[in-house]
């Protein structure tokens, strides 16, 4: 489920290990299904003990730890996994612990329920072909107008289902493109090449505020309550979706939001304001 906006709070939250050195790593025993590490933890230890942390960021839907060896250790939640300074909600689910000299926490953890996320220790070549174009759009948080436009214009496919393609535009996922639509007036059904100038400015307008405000409010923490920030506390914009898993209620204009399936996710809109 983290999305930009829960993505960049994890990346603010744990920003203050910049300048740490690493001093070690442990994957904790775990009879569940394993996350996906690489190389191997072996190797991995091997690679990043003693490498100090130069900068802490993100790339999409992904945060991004460079290190002085000029490698990038590149964490993907997918749906549930966290970066966490304290407080695992589960000790079973703890993934991995990287030991850190010099910071103001002594390690970092990453926490995964389902075990579907991904670590990646990344030499510049690789990390350039996993995080960088084509593989990754110009990110969603503050591309220009022009270019958001000239990625997505062209394409005869339903809006909504452009705006997770990350090829295309980085870091939006299903939450944030339902809100921002809603926002904007736009059916998600409307094709990408039949959007006026008027409505791609909208789009664009609503979609960067709606990122914005979302990490403002420190993410969105849904009904599994999985998500949390480095520090194990809820986000708090859930309490400000406007259309995202309310098909059926009552949407501000008084008509009834709905729920379709595109790409074999679900979107939720409402037709009266959404035509």
């Amino acid at each position: 489920m983290p999305e930009l906006p829960e993505v960049e709070t994890m990346r603010r939250g744990i920003a203050a290990i910049q300048g740490a050195r690493i001093s070690g790593v442990t994957k904790p025993r775990s009879s569940l299904r394993p996350m996906q590490i690489t190389p191997d933890v072996p190797r991995l230890r091997a690679r990043t003990r003693g490498a100090t942390i130069t900068s802490v960021g993100r790339a999409g839907k992904r945060v991004v730890i460079a290190l002085d060896t000029d490698d990038h250790l590149v964490f993907e939640p997918r749906m549930t996994g966290l970066v966490l300074l304290r407080d695992p909600p589960s000790a079973a689910h703890v993934r991995l612990v990287i030991a850190l000299e010099g910071a103001p926490c002594p390690e970092l953890i990453i926490w995964d329920r389902r075990g579907l996320g991904t670590i990646r220790l990344l030499d510049p070549a690789g990390y350039a072909d996993a995080c960088g174009p084509p593989r990754l759009g110009p990110d969603a948080l503050d591309v220009p107008l022009d270019a958001f436009r000239a990625q997505l214009a062209p394409s005869r496919r339903p809006i909504k289902v452009a705006l997770l393609d990350q090829a295309a535009v980085a870091g939006v996922g299903n939450i944030y493109a339902v809100e921002a639509l809603h926002r904007a007036g736009l059916h998600p059904a409307r094709p990408c090449n039949e959007l006026s100038a008027t409505e791609w400015g909208a789009l664009h307008r609503e979609l960067q505020a709606v990122l914005d405000e979302a990490i403002r409010a420190k993410g969105s923490t849904l009904s599994d309550r999985t998500y949390r920030t480095a520090e194990s506390v809820e986000g708090g914009f859930q309490d400000r979706h406007l259309v995202y898993a309310k098909a059926g209620r009552t949407c501000a204009c008084g008509g009834e939001i709905a729920r379709i399936v595109q790409a074999q996710r679900a979107t939720f809109f409402c037709p009266g304001c959404q035509r």
